[in-house]
C-alpha cells in the first residue's frame, strides 16, 4: 500500500490560517478532488472539524486521543497513525492519503512512499506549516506548473515526490 502525503504549502510552508487555508486557488482544491476521490483519507481531529462534513467519495480514518469522539457512519475514529495505516493494510487498499494537520502529516513523514505538493508560490501570514523534510531523501516524479490566472492568484506548481528508499 503507497502512503501519500498530500498537501498545498506556500513558499514558506504555511499550510493553514486559523483552521482555514490561507488562500483560495479553486485549481488546487480540483486538483485535491480528483486525486483523493475514492479512497480512504487519514486527518486529525481538528482538520476533520474544519470540514462542514465528510468529504463526499472519501472514507475518513480520523486520528484523535478523545476515545468518546465520533464521526458519522462509513468513517473511523482511530488512536494513532499507526491504527489508521493498519486499516489500509488490512483492506488491502492499494493507496491512502494524509490529509494533515501539521502534526499528522510530521508524524506520518516516515511512513510516506510519496508527497503530492501544490507548491504555492506565496508567503501568506500563517499559524499552521508543514514540517521540513529532507529533499534529498525524495526524487521528484512529476511537476506542472501553472502561472496565476483570474481564477488562481499565485503562480502554483502540482508537484510528485517519491522516497528514494521505501519505509
Amino acid at each position: 500500500m503507497i502512503v501519500s502525503i498530500i498537501v498545498a504549502k506556500a513558499t514558506n510552508n504555511a499550510i493553514g490560517l486559523k483552521g482555514d487555508l490561507p488562500w483560495r486557488l479553486p485549481a488546487d482544491l480540483k486538483h485535491f478532488k480528483k486525486t483523493t476521490a475514492g479512497h480512504h483519507v487519514i486527518m486529525g481531529r481538528k482538520t476533520f472539524e474544519t470540514l462542514q462534513k465528510p468529504l463526499p467519495g472519501r472514507t475518513h480514518l480520523v486520528i484523535t486521543s478523545n476515545r468518546n469522539y465520533s464521526v458519522p457512519e462509513g468513517h473511523k475514529v482511530v488512536h494513532s497513525l499507526e491504527e489508521a495505516i493498519a486499516i489500509g493494510k488490512e483492506k488491502e487498499l492499494e493507496k491512502i492519503f494524509i490529509l494533515g494537520g501539521a502534526e499528522i502529516y510530521k508524524l506520518a513523514l516516515p511512513y510516506c512512499h510519496e508527497m503530492i505538493i501544490t507548491e504555492i508560490d506565496a508567503y501568506p501570514e500563517a499559524d499552521t506549516y508543514f514540517p521540513d523534510f529532507e529533499k534529498g531523501d525524495w526524487v521528484i516524479c512529476d511537476k506542472s506548473t501553472h502561472p496565476k490566472d483570474e481564477n488562481n492568484p499565485f503562480n502554483f506548481a502540482f508537484v510528485t515526490y517519491r522516497r528514494k528508499a521505501v519505509p
